[in-house]
């Protein structure tokens, strides 16, 4: 998905607010010999009363800067945008999980988020977003300064649209870029013709088994073929439909997700909703820039679907990951 009006968010300005906050901080991973630097927020547990942080057209529920709150080993989530996106296009999520008692770090994959529009023509992030968060895993287990306060055990991943294609690489699934399909009237895809060979980006997309726990919102699936490439998934996921699909995915691709699957995921199709509805609430002046992401079906209250998907959320990744961390 486009996020183009989020290109102003560079900037942080607080001002006073009451009610629960997350941590928020920013972050860059330095450049190295696997790719560019990723520019990243983090939310954490934070004990302060809330600000309001302000990122380009969002108004965030949040303390800049805060310590983490507690004490112990905190479970890890990565959140990865949809194409065109950036690391606030699941902001509601981010501090949902956080207030759960969650770090949670979402990036701006480089090869195709809303800074670097000259980038939308190449398939490359195909290849590379799995490379982006396994570098940011890397990063958060390491050097990051939450690292002392993060359970290696415990990482789960949440994803939406290309962000769900990444999860489900990063969870074992092969895609094969060859049946992805070239935008045509179609908003689903599922009647546009395939890419050119030409387009394909070389190297095959690698797994990263320290994810244990994956949540999928409407993943670009049209490279798994009637559910085809997934054997190798055994990680637990929890798989999101909306109804109506859009921006080039197919509902019956996703439904095939789940049919193909090694194990059984956890299912949730949502009636009435088109492929954006997976996004955070709109505020005004993004509504009337983007109504194409920001506009639901008549009768769909996005507001209430976000309460709903993120407390599914929380309950999956926490029961996942704590199931998973042994005695």
């Amino acid at each position: 998905m486009r996020l183009k009006a989020l290109v102003a968010a560079a900037a942080l300005c607080c001002s006073a607010s009451l009610g629960h906050a997350a941590g928020l901080m920013a972050f860059e991973v330095p450049a190295d010999v696997s790719g560019p630097a990723l520019k990243v927020l983090q939310w954490s547990p934070c004990a302060r009363p809330a600000d309001t942080v302000r990122l380009g057209p969002f108004a965030i529920p949040a303390v800049r800067d805060c310590p983490i709150a507690g004490d112990g080993k905190l479970p890890l989530i990565v959140i990865s945008h949809g194409f065109g996106g950036t690391y606030l296009a699941h902001h509601d999520t981010a501090e949902a999980l956080a207030n759960a008692g969650f770090v949670v770090v979402a990036l701006n994959h480089p090869d195709d988020n809303a800074f670097n529009a000259a980038r939308f023509d190449s398939l490359a992030a195909l290849r590379t977003r799995p490379i982006d968060v396994r570098r940011l895993v890397d990063h958060m287990l390491g050097p990051a300064p939450a690292a002392a306060r993060i359970d290696p055990e415990r990482i789960g991943f949440f994803g939406f649209s290309r962000g769900g294609y990444t999860g489900l690489v990063l969870a074992g699934a092969q895609p094969d870029i060859r049946q992805l399909r070239a935008v045509c009237q179609d908003p689903t895809g599922a009647k546009c013709d395939r890419i050119p060979a030409g387009m394909v980006p070389p190297g095959e997309p690698a797994s990263d088994p320290r994810i244990k726990a994956f949540a999928i919102a409407d993943p670009l699936a049209s490279v798994f073929p009637n559910g085809s490439g997934l054997r190798q998934i055994r990680a637990p996921l929890q798989l999101w439909r909306s109804q109506n699909g859009g921006d080039g995915v197919a509902p019956a691709d996703v439904a095939a997700i789940a049919t193909g699957l090694p194990e059984k995921a956890e299912f949730h199709d949502v009636a009435g909703a088109g492929h954006f509805a997976f996004l955070s609430v709109c505020p005004e002046a993004l509504a009337r820039e983007q109504p194409a992401i920001c506009t639901d079906a008549a009768g769909f209250d996005r507001a209430a679907f976000h309460a709903e998907l993120n407390g599914q959320a929380v309950d999956f990744l926490r029961r996942e990951l704590d199931r998973r961390a042994g005695p």
